[in-house]
């Protein structure tokens, strides 16, 4: 059987992505040919790619060959897969190749390129969706997702043309995209060229047509409303005039949280921060804000949730910075516990233990699963080369080695891994090492140490991981980590260090040795547990009734996902392994990276002294969390992101629907007589609501944030449509049509504050304290869209949520982070969340701009200077945008553009 392909023709991607399916099963020979070489004799055009059959029969169309190499490796058609190819061909295929088109040949960009598919992927995310599975056809990799990934990547790869809204198909693409298989058809067809290795096939096509029929709209959301059929929107009214009745009862608090048979039991860790280092807002987003949201909405659904994390305390890092500062090890865990401590404080992270991991528990569990591992045959000895510093006299650990990594040549490279390539290291096979601490180039010195014999284990991991990763929601970058690991072979792991501080080993000859901190480090999460509560083992000896959800960043995979599973299954207790291996890209700062001893990037204990509330934090860092790729920090965006996302957006339509209800209806929700459009209303927030729900229990954090904003808008678009404000001023029907908006606008602020807690908990109280939201609404987030304010519910004080970023405050920030903060003393940005106001605050406001209105008129009377005329205008458009805002009115639009 023989497989022809080609390079940069389209076709070819898919089916080379699929004949790794027929691998082992029959012999293949791929050969690569020219464009123009007709392979097929009987067709009049040359074409590939095309498959040559031992029978001599051909196969020349992308999908029928990519079916045949599935076909072979056992795979069972169904209806569904036919369905999404028959679509790829009518549907995907016509407005793919206008796009590529635009993009390749002419050379357009931007909206011309995404416009003619932009239809089609909202269809393909929908669906991922609205199924809520993370293939096409299910739960497992089919056909359709084979053939559709190499139809879109040519596009895709190119992350502008991957709409951010479109969570389900980033997701779907990524986890393809990050497959071996795939990885080697990019290769071959495109050859790092892109996009433009297709040039010369597209330049031979015709020159598309315009797609009649397939306009495109850019609001999604309204063709998902066209889709409703009366089955859901009566679903929705139903559970809408429920309301607080259809609420389950309050969970009773526990006091130690332990596991309840019969009940969802969620264990979550972060990855243990390093207790000498300040975490800098990587650290903070790829690890305890990113636990913190999914614990916060663990709680809401009423799921049995122990959220835990602690400093890890021992190993070189902590030896050299006690050296540096002249205290002790202890004494430097004491201090930097603290800092850590007070950090996630400030960011409001509710921890229910944050232990640290220099206490007995920790020796007494490290050495337990040690010594069953050694009874068992798992640990080896042997004699190991490690680099020496002479001038510190001390040998150096992995992290504390830097040089050119031996396989990629980058310079950085540590001594137990390249953050480049990301291959594991012996560190005397870097290149020009150099000891970290003092620049000096250490010596080669022998030594005897303990491994844990991991291709002895080998066999059980894979059986685990077997049996675990499909199904589960461990990110794509954690699966593909793994499967590098297995795919290279796993080699004994040294598990001593020959250091002070750390656990001790307890074997003799021995003695002088501790633990390798990678070996007990993640041993800490069942020790801080210990110290929580002496019924530890309910959490971590009970796989079967306890899910493990792990936060982490990509460098830390390895260690959670393979050599304390080894450990654990060594041992033969009966441990808890991680259910869910969530593991983050990286964060960078601006355009490089966080840096504390050059003073580039906000590290935690900076950004308290911002000015700029932690809330504000929170939703920014989560709105750019690197979910799939990497991402940055940049101060420009979070000015954006702040004044429209949350002062347009978000604050403004909460404001306005508060106070909506003060101004109007004397604080009291009116009476809400439900249109045909009402109803739909509701059923499109249920629908965006269960796709927060299907977001979230799948770990998609920042995409999820989206689904809040969208339901902000579509409030935003209800009241602006129906003008309240004016209404009420008109006919008995037009007041009780201003009630009717008023009241479901309400209702959408109460379920966006709750939406809101585990992104924004701050916020989130605000704005329950003001409508005076049910205590039981507070606490659970149902499935449905509930009426948590009925008519006659009396509301609090309204205020505004959210204050401008302005620009001179983030270009003055952007200069203090930007290498400056050692000498820049602190500026606090005059940022705040207000939590008072009222009608005195808005006569107040209204006296202002008459105020200010008679000076401006006094000024053009005089023929002032233009220049002073600006300037007090300037002060009372201002002081109009406060009014407006108090007044919940919509806020004016600049001069030459209308409200729709």
């Amino acid at each position: 059987m023989r497989l022809f392909v080609s390079e940069g023709a389209p076709g070819s991607l898919p089916v080379l992505a699929a004949a790794g399916r027929a691998q082992g099963r029959v012999e293949l020979l791929i050969s690569t040919v020219g464009p123009e070489e007709c392979v097929v004799p009987f067709l009049a055009r040359p074409k590939v790619p095309v498959l040559q059959l031992d029978s001599g029969n051909y196969l020349f169309s992308a999908s029928a060959i990519c079916r045949y190499f599935f076909l072979l490796s056992g795979w069972e058609q169904d209806d569904l897969t036919n369905q999404w190819l028959e679509w790829e061909a009518t549907e995907l295929q016509p407005a793919l190749s206008a796009a590529l088109y635009y993009l390749v040949v002419q050379g357009k960009k931007g909206e011309d390129v995404l416009g003619p598919v932009r239809r089609a992927l909202t269809h393909i995310d929908h669906s991922l969706s609205r199924r809520s599975c993370p293939f096409l056809a299910g739960e497992t990799e089919s056909l359709a997702d084979i053939v559709l990934w190499g139809a879109l990547y040519p596009l895709l790869q190119d992350p502008s043309y991957l709409p951010e809204e479109l969570g389900a198909l980033h997701s779907w693409f990524q986890t393809l995209s990050s497959q071996e298989p795939c990885q080697r058809a990019v290769e071959t067809v495109l050859k790092q060229q892109g996009v433009l290795a297709l040039r010369p096939y597209l330049q031979k096509q015709p020159q598309p047509s315009s797609l009649e029929g397939r306009a495109v709209s850019n609001e999604p959301e309204e063709e998902e409303l066209a889709t409703l059929s009366e089955e859901e929107i009566a679903v929705a009214v139903a559970a809408w005039e429920k309301g607080l009745e259809s609420l389950p009862p309050l969970r009773p608090q526990q006091n130690p949280v332990l596991p309840v048979a019969g009940e969802r039991n969620v264990l979550i860790t972060s990855a243990l921060p390093y207790v000498n280092n300040v975490p800098h807002l990587g650290n903070i987003i790829g690890c305890v804000l990113s636990a913190d949201v999914f614990a916060r909405y663990s709680r809401l659904r009423q799921w049995n949730t122990l959220y835990l994390c602690g400093t890890d305390e021992y190993g070189t890092a902590t030896e050299t910075k006690a050296m540096d500062e002249g205290l002790t090890p202890q004494e430097i865990c004491d201090k930097y516990h603290v800092i850590h401590a007070d950090i996630y404080r400030w960011f409001n992270i509710s921890f229910d233990i944050f232990g640290r991991t220099t206490t007995p528990q920790q020796t007494k569990i490290t050495q337990d699963i040690f010594q069953r591992l050694f009874t068992r045959g798992f640990v080896l000895q042997d004699t190991v080369e490690q680099l020496r510093c002479e001038h510190c006299a001390r040998f150096l650990a992995d992290r504390f080695v830097e040089g050119v990594c031996p396989f990629c040549g980058y310079e950085e490279a540590r001594g137990d891994q390249c953050d480049k390539c990301g291959k594991l290291i012996n560190a005397i096979e870097l290149k020009k090492p150099q000891c970290k601490v003092c620049r000096s180039c250490p010596v080669v010195k022998s030594s005897r140490h303990l491994f844990l014999d991991l291709p002895k284990l080998e066999k059980r991991l894979e059986e685990w991981l077997e049996k675990t990763v499909p199904g589960s929601d461990w990110t794509p970058n954690s699966r593909f980590i793994i499967r590098s690991w297995l795919r290279d072979g796993l080699k004994p792991r040294c598990i001593t260090r020959d250091l002070k501080w750390g656990t001790p080993v307890p074997l003799e000859g021995f003695e002088d040795k501790v633990f390798y901190v990678w070996f007990d480090a993640t041993i800490g999460y069942l020790s801080i547990t210990a110290n929580y509560t002496d019924q530890w083992e309910k959490w971590w000896k009970n796989p079967e009734q306890v899910s493990l959800y792990q936060f982490m960043a990509k460098d830390n995979v390895p260690f959670h996902g393979l050599v304390f599973p080894c450990s654990a299954l060594g041992a033969e207790d009966n441990y808890t392994l991680v259910s869910h291996l969530i593991a983050t890209e990286y964060l960078n700062y601006e355009d490089g990276k966080f840096s504390k001893s050059r003073g580039v990037g906000v590290f935690g204990d900076m950004a308290q002294d911002t000015g700029i509330p932690a809330d504000i934090w929170r939703f920014y860092l989560l709105y750019i969390r690197p979910e799939g790729q990497d991402s940055a920090f940049s101060w420009t965006d979070m000015l954006l992101k702040n004044n429209s996302e949350l002062l347009n957006n978000l604050g403004n339509f909460i404001n306005r629907a508060g106070m909506f209800v003060s101004k109007f209806f004397g604080c009291f929700v009116p009476e809400m007589v439900l249109t045909s459009d009402d109803r739909r209303l509701l059923a499109h927030i249920t629908l965006e609501l269960q796709h927060y729900h299907q977001l979230l229990e799948k770990v998609r954090i920042r995409d999820a944030l989206r689904s809040i904003l969208t339901i902000s808008r579509h409030g935003n678009q209800y009241i602006q449509v129906n003008e309240p404000w004016k209404r009420i001023k008109g006919s008995e029907a037009d007041r009780q049509r201003a009630g009717t908006v008023t009241g479901l606008a309400v209702n959408i602020a109460a379920l966006l504050s709750v939406m809101l807690q585990p992104y924004m908990p701050t916020v989130s109280a605000t704005i329950q304290a003001q409508l005076q939201l049910p205590p039981p609404a507070c606490s659970i987030l149902p499935t449905d869209f509930l009426c948590t304010l009925p008519a006659g519910h009396q509301i609090g004080t309204v205020s505004p949520l959210f204050q401008k970023l302005e620009n001179e405050q983030i270009e003055s920030l952007r200069q203090r982070f930007g290498g400056g903060q050692a000498n820049a003393s602190p500026k606090p940005a005059v940022v705040e969340t207000v939590t008072t106001a009222g009608p005195q605050q808005v006569q107040v406001l209204m006296d202002e701009v008459m105020k200010q209105g008679n000076i401006v008129r006094e000024l053009k009377a005089q023929k002032a200077d233009k220049s002073q005329v600006a300037a007090e205008v300037a002060k009372l458009l201002d002081l109009k945008k406060q009014l407006a805002l108090a007044e919940g009115k919509p806020l004016e639009t600049s001069k030459g553009k209308k409200k729709k």
